[in-house]
């Protein structure tokens, strides 16, 4: 089928999970007691996990973008993997939630700790279905522009490097939850800054038509 279809689902969820970050950081009004700067102070993590979660969904869309504007088609593996990084996407908001809740009141405690193990395992997935994403579009030719074989090991490596700081971050979880909240910002920063995808300026390699 035509990749068209498919980014414009894609983009829909990760419109709707980019959104629904935002629902947990709401304050009571005025007459509830805590005055307005002490609820910010105490809901500080919950905005410090809305960031990294809001930047993380972000360079997955611009990344997925980037990815599907130079694939030919995709198959029926291809759409299933892409299923699979939407139901981590999904999640994102979830755990986002549990740890800004459980983070102020449950700092170096085991539910805090809990709810970054919880975090760290959804981007953990997230990061392996993009990377099998990617893979299936290489490794089958399903690339307008594909990557030279002489440069796939160096572009597979940059492009699953980033993934690796969170199995990393899942181990700090069980020990201290804002340092894995801190591990995940750092891999998600490299996805912004490193840009390993092809997207174009380069000519087709030979093998670039999809496989049967």
């Amino acid at each position: 089928m035509d990749s068209g279809r498919l980014e414009a689902f894609s983009d829909r969820v990760m419109a709707v999970a980019i959104t629904l970050l935002v629902l947990d950081l709401a304050v009571a009004g005025p007459g509830h007691g805590a005055s307005l700067a002490h609820q910010l102070y105490e809901k500080r993590w919950a905005f410090a996990a809305f960031g990294v979660s809001f930047l993380t969904i972000g360079i997955i869309w611009v990344n997925h973008h980037n990815l599907f504007k130079n694939i030919v088609e995709v198959d029926r593996p291809m759409l299933f993997a892409n299923l699979l990084l939407l139901l981590f996407v999904v999640l994102i908001p979830f755990v986002t939630a549990t740890l800004g809740q459980y983070l102020p009141a449950h700092g170096s405690g085991w539910s805090a700790n809990l709810a970054a193990v919880l975090y760290c395992a959804v981007m953990e997935g997230m990061a392996l279905s993009f990377n099998l994403v990617f893979l299936r579009g290489m490794r089958r030719g399903l690339f307008l522009v594909g990557v030279p074989p002489a440069a796939r090991h160096r572009v597979v490596v940059r492009f699953i490097i980033g993934s690796l700081v969170y199995p990393v971050a899942l181990v700090v979880a069980f020990f201290n939850a804002p340092l894995a909240l801190f591990l995940s910002l750092l891999a998600t920063l490299y996805y912004v800054l490193e840009h390993v995808l092809p997207t174009g300026g380069a000519a087709p390699e030979t093998d670039a038509r999809p496989a049967a």
